[in-house]
């Protein structure tokens, strides 16, 4: 049924001027590779399938769902929602106010935390657990303060918290500093570690372009368990940090797009193609890759992608 409704409003979306006119998005962009790959490829359908045109708006995942909750079309999408590590904000407007809708068709999400694999070897770091090894966290105090550093995330992300509780509750404080920065600088920090051949460790997530850029393994935690897991987002509660408890490795992600509910009455052929679309972790991956690795312009990335999955897009639009 939603296939040929898609089908039916885009075939008249192209038909008419004024019904493409009238198709319009405007796409959150937060700041890390994947979603604005995903953003960009959402653009890239509505302007070259749908018709319609397509702004990136630049924003947090409080912004965009603050933006998608009033339902003006400030922000129509968020392009890529991690859950559970976003779940105060599905809760908040997906669930209880009823607000924002999430897409049928969520790809896989793995998350932890990474060393290159050159140090791993060299060093016999393997486990999360290894980082209170004094003579591992010499190895990675690039600032003499006596500590080494560890990537948790860049600010405003909701896993940037959930990992600074984890190095808290991991016992990992007295010897390692948990360090917020843009991915950017992550990025370059890996590369200049391993070509001076000392140690880094980082949060690294897939899908992430770091896979295609270095060789780097992730280290073990102890598995999963929700006894284990009990994060508290700054949304829900000033004392997060305090109230929180998370001593094992995240469970599987499901990561999706979400859409303003008023999507639907203003652009429904965009509405009906963002609740069919569906990624991969690969192909995500190789996105960020593209943009962030080769540094290619997204749009280009996107635009070559679109074109070479015609039918994947056409599965997309129902068509």
């Amino acid at each position: 049924m939603k296939k040929t409704l898609l089908g039916t409003v885009l075939g008249a979306s192209l038909a008419f001027t004024g019904a493409a006119q009238a198709e319009s998005v405007n796409i959150g962009a937060p700041n890390w590779t994947g979603a604005q790959a995903i953003a960009h490829v959402i653009k890239e359908v509505v302007e070259s399938r749908i018709g319609g045109t397509a702004e990136l708006v630049p924003g947090n995942n409080a912004n965009i769902f603050q933006a998608m909750d009033q339902g003006k079309g400030d922000i129509d999408v968020h392009p890529d929602v991690w859950l559970p590590n976003q779940e105060s904000f599905t809760k908040k407007y997906v669930d209880e106010a009823g607000t924002v809708t999430l897409s049928e068709n969520p790809y896989e999400g793995k998350q932890g935390f990474c060393v290159s694999k050159a140090f791993s070897e060299a060093h016999d770091v393997t486990s999360i657990y290894d980082l209170t090894r004094p003579d591992v966290a010499a190895l990675m105090d690039s600032d003499g303060n006596g500590k080494g550093e560890i990537w948790v995330g860049a600010p405003g992300w909701a896993s940037a918290n959930v990992n600074e509780v984890k190095v808290r509750d991991y016992d990992l404080m007295a010897f390692m500093e948990p360090v917020r920065a843009e991915q950017s600088v992550m990025v370059a920090t890996v590369g200049d570690s391993i070509e001076k051949e000392r140690g880094y460790a980082f949060y690294c997530y897939a899908p992430h372009a770091i896979w295609f850029l270095y060789d780097v393994v992730r280290l073990t935690e102890p598995a999963y368990d929700p006894e284990k897991y009990k994060m508290i987002q700054p949304s829900d509660d000033p004392d997060w940090f305090e109230n929180s408890y998370v001593a094992s490795e995240d469970a599987l992600k499901k990561v999706q797009v979400a859409y303003a509910n008023t999507l639907a009455d203003r652009s429904p052929a965009i509405a009906e193609f963002l609740a069919n679309m569906s990624l991969d972790t690969d192909t995500v991956s190789n996105f960020a890759y593209q943009i962030a690795g080769k540094e290619r312009d997204p749009a280009e990335v996107a635009k070559e992608w679109v074109a070479e999955n015609s039918d994947r897009v056409d599965g997309w639009l129902g068509l």
